[in-house]
């Protein structure tokens, strides 16, 4: 029995999910898939600039995977660019996370999307905290029953 994947951490859900050239009809077009997680490594490697064990660190997977997810998306992005294909970004093993931080002590940790139900700091057990959305950052409480 085959094991099954780890969920791969993701910062950036993108808006938009489709990219084609200009000036060719879709109904022409052939097609390749970025996994959103392929986005994520790219996001983070070379759009953000970080080393790979950081940026493995935050996907929470190894750094051979991350290597082997970062290899994958830019050999999908050069086969697009080359060979005039379209890029559609969907699936994956993902899981959204988002960067939270503790107004009270300035400590920063990451939640997991749908996780933030009477969620308090793990340093001084706030419950006054911030996270941050696609743009900017949103106050929130925890509600203790």
């Amino acid at each position: 029995m085959a094991r099954p994947p780890k969920w791969r951490h993701v910062e950036f859900i993108p808006d938009i999910t489709y990219f084609k050239p200009a000036g060719v009809p879709l109904r022409q077009l052939d097609e390749v898939v970025l996994t959103v997680e392929e986005l994520e490594a790219l996001r983070l490697k070379d759009l953000g600039g970080l080393e790979q064990e950081p940026c493995a660190e935050r996907m929470n997977i190894s750094r051979p995977t991350f290597i082997r997810i970062i290899n994958s998306a830019r050999k999908k992005v050069a086969e697009a660019l080359v060979k005039g294909k379209a890029i559609r970004i969907e699936g994956g093993t993902y899981q959204y996370v988002r960067p939270t931080k503790c107004q009270d002590c300035g400590n920063e940790w990451r939640v997991t999307q749908n996780d933030d139900t009477d969620m308090e700091c793990p340093e001084c057990h706030s419950t006054n905290w911030t996270f941050r959305k696609r743009k900017g950052w949103r106050h929130g409480y925890s509600q203790k029953d």
